[in-house]
């Protein structure tokens, strides 16, 4: 009888943990496993506070924008420690600090409190761990705190070039990394800029291949804040990189440009408003099977474009692909693209949603009415982003507008966008590192 209830007892052990392995997920760089920055992951809170709801606190060295990512019981947050830049490895179950390590020196705050060097954000493949800061360094290390490799990309790529540092964020894929380095001098009259996409080995971090991304842009336009992504739909594997005023898509073994959209700044019959100097891109695309959702900047346009056998060479007056474009973007959060629909978290709190085969309109509310610069999380039905004055809004997916809940992180700023990794939310401040659960 006792073999038997043992038996059962093992069986029961084995389910449960197999349920659990079906809903649970790391988190292994900014917008999740698949770059979409959907979740799993089930039983998430939708309602914390400081306090509330928190399974623990811990505090941090100083401000930043990077997200954390998480594999299993390890948690790598990049941070400003006065002028020092630093990596720092906490225990997921606890939030015990496991290791701290300096990086770099140099950090430079953006004015105005929007960010400051330590605003990429770092990856991980539960081995090793890639951070990127600002002012150019790259490196890894081991998951024990080991360096493994770190060079200056301004060293080997070319001197970086631009107003608020390089916030990009690489993208690992595989056993490599992939950068995009679009920056020049933001000087009237001059036609110096540097466009390049690269290909690094990711435990070496030699370079397997450089592409020249060649544009015409000028003055401020030269600069791109936003991150490569990859584009996956199962036939077609390439390159998203977005910057310089156009969207390009990139051979991952050789680089080689396959198309490219421009025409998002100025007159156009994308963008129909006047040329703008300062059209810097902050957000990068979206992706989705058949479809890749465009940002642009300021009062520029948004989007769809279609992926098929049609998209490859220069596609900017191929009106064919074009799915849908609206007048208006969000400007610096990433579009979230869930169950046919598509989130666009504007700067000011607005929430519009439409519809991603035709672009209409579904809503377009306020929720929180300040600076937001985060990127938004889907969740269980949720959508979940924060605000620069710490108030974190969980609004239900869907086709209707509702606000589940406003929770206020006690005035501590947020630029860093939410993520959620084995049944945990977490939530980064400019004072520390929240853990999240029921």
């Amino acid at each position: 009888m006792m073999a038997r209830i043992t038996l059962v007892v093992s069986l029961g052990i084995v389910w449960l943990t197999t349920q659990a392995s079906l809903v649970a997920d790391n988190w292994p760089q900014w917008r999740g496993t698949s770059g979409d920055g959907i979740s799993v992951e089930k039983s998430i809170p939708t309602s914390w506070s400081t306090t509330d709801n928190v399974s623990w606190r811990a505090p941090l060295p100083g401000q930043g924008g990077a997200t954390p990512a998480v594999w299993q019981d390890r948690i790598f947050v990049t941070s400003a420690a006065g002028n020092d830049l630093v990596l720092i490895c906490l225990r997921s179950q606890d939030g015990q600090q496991l290791w701290q390590r300096k990086v770099t020196s140099g950090n430079q705050d953006a004015r105005a409190g929007e960010g400051n060097s330590a605003s990429p954000s770092p990856s991980t493949d539960g081995k090793h761990v890639w951070v990127f800061f600002s002012t150019g360094i790259l490196a890894c290390y081991d998951i024990d705190g080991n360096e493994i490799w770190k060079f200056d990309v301004g060293d080997r790529f070319g001197k970086l070039d631009i107003q608020f540092g390089m916030t990009s964020t690489p993208v690992l894929d595989g056993d490599y990394l992939y950068l995009q380095l679009i920056h020049g001098r933001m000087v009237s009259g001059d036609d110096t800029r540097t466009g390049k996409v690269i290909k690094l080995d990711k435990l070496t971090g030699e370079t397997v291949w450089e592409h020249d991304r060649i544009t015409d842009v000028e003055f401020e336009c030269k600069h791109s804040y936003a991150s490569p992504f990859i584009y996956d739909d199962g036939n077609q594997r390439f390159l998203v990189v977005h910057g310089a005023d156009c969207t390009t898509g990139h051979s991952l073994e050789t680089g080689d440009e396959l198309w490219r959209l421009a025409g998002l700044n100025g007159p156009s019959d994308i963008n129909s408003g006047r040329f703008d100097r300062t059209f810097r891109f902050v957000a990068s695309p979206a992706t989705s099977p058949g479809y890749i959702i465009i940002p642009t900047a300021k009062a520029g346009p948004t989007v769809a474009l279609q992926v098929n056998a049609a998209l490859k060479g220069d596609v900017t007056e191929k009106q064919a692909l074009r799915k849908w474009v609206l007048p208006n973007t969000p400007d610096v959060s990433i579009p979230l693209i869930v169950d046919g629909l598509v989130y666009l978290l504007h700067k000011d709190g607005k929430l519009q949603c439409v519809d991603l085969e035709s672009g209409e309109e579904v809503y377009f509310e306020r929720t929180h009415s300040t600076q937001h610069r985060v990127s938004p999380l889907y969740v269980d039905g949720h959508i979940y982003f924060c605000a620069k004055d710490g108030v974190c809004t969980v609004v239900k997916a869907g086709r209707e507008f509702e606000v589940i809940a406003s929770n206020d992180m006690n005035g501590e700023p947020i630029t860093a966008s939410p993520v959620v990794a084995n049944g945990t939310l977490y939530i980064r401040t400019y004072d520390a590192l929240y853990a999240i659960r029921n």
